[in-house]
């Protein structure tokens, strides 16, 4: 493999490779895979879990190939073996900075360790993070009692009563999800719910049967704990202190974009802070791409992310053979 690493003037290590992608999740992974076996050179720079929260869902029923189902984790194993045999370089790295150079075209990246890359096009592919509802004690307890995946951490409250915090489809789904194990469910929702009807459909059986009871108009105030675990959530309802026993807490608020290295970048975001891309994956930055999770108008479903990072994949050869560009 060719030496790509430069030094500048004030000796801050550079290196210059035909394609970057920040992030290093199931849309990545698929658009490197086409890149890398069309021999364009190709980094992928990850600043948490290889594979994104895929790889920390517990079961993925409706990925196509996978008639029994596949466990996230393993998915992710394997898209990562994919691209790493054609010759994908995969590299644990935190972005801070992307700007482009006016000179020669190029996109340059800035890491947390000052390393600088150059490339000529990049993809985004970030996806996003659970968002948090602010509460005391919910950073205190958090993975010892509160918990954002139920999938992942449902079975260590088989026989116990938990909270569920959220109205939307995440909320209930996980709520219907976690009455596999636990006693009773208290759902609080701040205003309404706003889930599917089929989704509604199936709180409303779980409700009558005696799993989840359905709390409206609940503000959470604080996460309770003693004894390094919860012991009940604090709220507010029709103006009235009220409190719920609880064995843990999933919180379940929608998702927040993996963005905020973009706050100085003349990349455009959305009014929640995902990317704004055209019908060609691009962002408004010349060159910079973007697909999965972390762009406007995603689907949030793993098949969709993967989809879109072959496509932007493709998008970005083209962009790469444009005569006009150089």
């Amino acid at each position: 493999m060719a030496d790509n690493t430069a030094t500048t003037d004030s000796a801050a290590k550079v290196e210059q490779h035909e394609v970057i992608m920040i992030g290093a999740g199931p849309s990545a992974l698929a658009a490197a895979i086409y890149t890398t076996r069309e021999d364009i050179d190709t980094v992928l720079l990850e600043k948490g879990v290889v594979g994104g929260l895929a790889a920390i869902t517990d079961q993925v029923d409706n990925y196509p190939g996978f008639e029994e189902g596949v466990t996230g984790l393993e998915l992710a194993e394997k898209l990562e073996k994919q691209a790493e045999r054609f010759g994908a370089d995969i590299r644990y790295g935190e972005v801070t900075e992307i700007t482009t150079h006016s000179d020669d075209h190029t996109v340059m990246i800035k890491t947390i360790d000052d390393t600088i890359y150059k490339a000529k096009a990049v993809l985004i592919a970030t996806g996003s993070d659970y968002k948090k509802i602010g509460v005391p004690g919910e950073e205190e307890y958090y993975g010892r009692g509160v918990h954002y995946c139920a999938t992942c951490d449902g079975a260590f409250y088989r026989d116990k009563k938990l909270v569920v915090v959220g109205g939307g489809n995440s909320a209930v789904q996980e709520s219907l999800f976690l009455t596999r194990f636990t006693t009773h469910i208290d759902l609080l929702v701040r205003s309404t719910i706003k889930a599917s009807e089929v989704l509604q459909h199936e709180l409303k059986k779980a409700v009558k049967e005696g799993k989840i009871t359905v709390h409206l108009g609940v503000s959470p105030e604080e996460i309770v704990g003693a004894e390094n675990k919860v012991t009940s959530v604090k709220g507010v309802q029709d103006g009235k202190i009220v409190e719920f026993q609880t064995d843990g807490v999933f919180i379940f608020v929608g998702l927040l974009p993996n963005t905020q290295f973009l706050a100085k970048s003349d990349i455009m975001l959305d009014e929640t802070g995902f990317i704004i891309t055209d019908s060609n994956l691009m962002t408004s930055m010349t060159g910079v791409f973007a697909s999965g999770d972390v762009r406007s108008g995603a689907t949030m479903q793993i098949a969709s992310a993967v989809g879109e990072g072959a496509t932007a994949a493709l998008k970005i050869r083209e962009y790469l053979e444009d005569p006009s560009r150089k």
